[in-house]
């Protein structure tokens, strides 16, 4: 089974959070039968392993994993790998972690930015 881990860095304040929290009700209102659970890289929770253990519990045996990120920075460069890592020895050759390019990566979202921001200039 499939899953979906949304990971995004996390902040001290909870409103940051908030964008990201209802990407994910959209989602399981779209998807109800997919596993799906939304990590912080720091300073809010879950954190990646916890979200993971989750949807291994729930039993996903391919886990795509998804940077709500603008870019390829050093988190997905560095921190990101070495979090796939630590949860491939955890749980070994019964999950797949595929991992997608950051969100502000995705044609589909640049092209939503783009259009939002022609749109101010109407």
């Amino acid at each position: 089974m499939d899953g979906l881990l949304l990971f995004a860095h996390g902040a001290r304040d909870p409103a940051w959070a908030r964008p990201f929290e209802a990407v994910a009700e959209r989602l399981r209102a779209a998807r109800p039968g997919t596993p799906l659970a939304l990590a912080y890289l720091e300073l809010m929770s879950p954190g990646m392993e916890d979200a993971a253990a989750a949807l291994v519990a729930a039993g996903c045996t391919r886990v795509h994993v998804l940077p709500l990120f603008l870019g390829t920075g050093g988190h997905v460069r560095r921190d990101v790998p070495l979090l796939l890592a630590a949860l491939a020895e955890r749980f070994g050759s019964t999950v797949e972690w595929r991992l997608h390019a950051p969100l502000g990566e995705q044609d589909a979202v640049l092209h939503a930015i783009t259009q939002t921001c022609l749109s101010v200039l109407e």
